[in-house]
């Protein structure tokens, strides 16, 4: 099968920034102008436009990505629950962010006037496919789900790793938008397969004027380069980055005091899934110095002899691992406590090392390698915690006996990351209301959100606040007689839900 790009809603030889950022702006006062109800039901529609081509879209990504089919067909279904949960969201009018603070002319000294706040839509959105999950977090992923309940347009950059997997959903969508009567710029799939070509185009995507906002998750030497670009426009725009994380992983003593070869087992098997090339692999683990920390160590080692390396998802992804591990394991106090056996197709082995400090070890190594790190005290851990970057997770390890060692820990954690979790491993993000998939800088490039979760529409909006307007032309949204208020008023105060 060929792939092209869609622009507005037809196929083009060529992936044209001008035709498709001009479509989407003149689509852009039409789609936002979609009452709930109807944006709700295109969301839906796009999720089932998905699912009807799901047998074709799945043996795309698996052919394409080196991926496992039920991998991919999880995706899938992850990748249509994102956007019925827009859905939801939208149709509830949790978008519509309504604060209403009602008018006192008899305050004194001063009265107040009625102000009332919405969110409104920024515009056409450009969206970065990523390379490690073809279907979640690419053409429908999250970034396009949370732009379009927003009410913004979006162009996606699709990825040169799957462009027949990105073709197939762009393909799915655009049905979605015809069926649905929405303006045709309502969504545009871009596509170049040439790696030069293909940063040419996503660079001029970025500095088009028409373009309001980006969604990229990728290295952090794309994220920085987008940033740049959209900094250094006329009119600068936000970039919603997420870029780099080892996601370190605490154990305190108390959990080496049971099953150390099950929780070691289930630490490489973390590690070690799907290749390693999951935004969330425990690339960090701090170890107390013990008895049962040498067990811990010692099991995670014939683990990982155990494990067959996998295809990764490019031969760029797979060269930049091999060096990444080389580097690691060249550095001073690093020694190798477990290598896997490389698998077919020149696959790379999983590996784990212990490195003596943390000086050298915590540059992102995008695949399943791992290193170890001993500690003594707690007193002696929290300084490694703070001297970390910025993280999209952070996981501990504990029992009840650790509790006031697992206090200072969160305590610490949470100016790192932007979830903590106890007793479990960070790879698999839940899609909710409550997740929060970001974290500070270089995790993401702006920490205040994050691209998993309901929250992550607000990233494509901005407040607007109506005061004293008159009745007959305030915006829908904050009206008295409004059915999605989220505020509400109880002898004349405002109660937020």
């Amino acid at each position: 099968m060929s792939y092209r790009s869609i622009i507005a809603g037809s196929d083009s030889e060529q992936p044209d920034v001008t035709t498709a950022t001009s479509a989407a702006a003149e689509a852009f006062a039409g789609y936002r102008a979609t009452s709930p109800e109807a944006r709700a039901d295109f969301l839906e529609a796009v999720a089932a436009e998905i699912e009807a081509a799901r047998a074709e879209i799945v043996e795309a990504a698996v052919t394409e990505s080196h991926l496992p089919e039920g991998r991919i067909s999880g995706e899938v279904g992850r990748t249509t629950g994102q956007l019925k949960m827009f859905a939801g969201v939208v149709r509830r009018g949790d978008h519509l962010g309504v604060r209403i603070d009602p008018a006192l002319p008899d305050r004194t000294p001063l009265p107040r006037a009625d102000i009332r706040q919405r969110q409104i839509p920024l515009g056409p959105v450009a969206v970065f496919g990523a390379s490690n999950f073809p279907l979640a977090f690419s053409t429908a992923g999250g970034d396009t789900a949370s732009a379009l309940a927003a009410g913004c347009p979006v162009i996606v950059k699709g990825h040169p790793a799957h462009p027949i997997t990105g073709y197939l959903v762009a393909q799915a969508v655009t049905r979605a938008v015809q069926k649905a009567g929405l303006p045709a710029g309502t969504f545009s799939y871009l596509l170049s397969t040439d790696f030069k070509a293909g940063i040419e185009l996503g660079q001029a995507l970025v500095v088009d004027p028409r373009i309001k906002a980006v969604g990229f998750t990728g290295s952090r030497g794309g994220g920085l380069a987008i940033a740049a670009a959209a900094a250094a426009r006329p009119e600068p725009i936000p970039v919603y980055a997420e870029m780099s994380s080892i996601n370190p992983v605490v154990v305190l003593p108390g959990a080496l005091e049971s099953d150390v070869e099950a929780l070691a087992t289930a630490y490489v098997g973390s590690l070690t899934l799907g290749a390693g090339q999951f935004c969330t692999n425990p690339g960090l683990l701090f170890l107390p110095k013990s008895e049962a920390g040498d067990a811990f160590l010692a099991a995670a080692g014939r683990a990982t002899a155990e494990a067959v390396g996998a295809t990764m998802l490019t031969s760029g992804i797979a060269q930049a691992y091999a060096k990444g591990t080389a580097t690691l394991r060249a550095t001073d106090g690093v020694t190798v406590v477990g290598e896997g056996t490389p698998g077919e197709t020149d696959a790379p082995a999983p590996q784990i090392v212990e490195a003596a400090r943390l000086d050298g070890v915590t540059d992102e190594v995008f695949g399943a390698s791992g290193v170890v790190v001993r500690y003594d005290t707690v007193d002696e851990l929290l300084p490694s915690l703070d001297a970390l970057e910025g993280q999209l997770t952070a996981t501990v390890h504990a029992t009840d006996a650790d509790n006031a060692a697992a206090a200072q820990v969160v305590a610490a954690l949470e100016l790192k990351a932007g979830r903590i979790l106890f007793n479990g491993w960070p790879t698999g993000v839940e899609v909710g209301h409550s997740m929060v998939h970001g974290g500070p800088f270089p995790a993401t490039s702006d920490s205040r959100t994050t691209s998993v979760g309901s929250l992550a529409i607000e990233r494509f909006q901005r407040p607007v606040a109506y005061q004293d307007v008159p009745a007959a032309i305030l915006p829908e949204a904050v009206r008295d007689d409004n059915p999605w208020h989220l505020a509400r008023r109880i002898d004349g105060e405002l109660q937020l839900p």
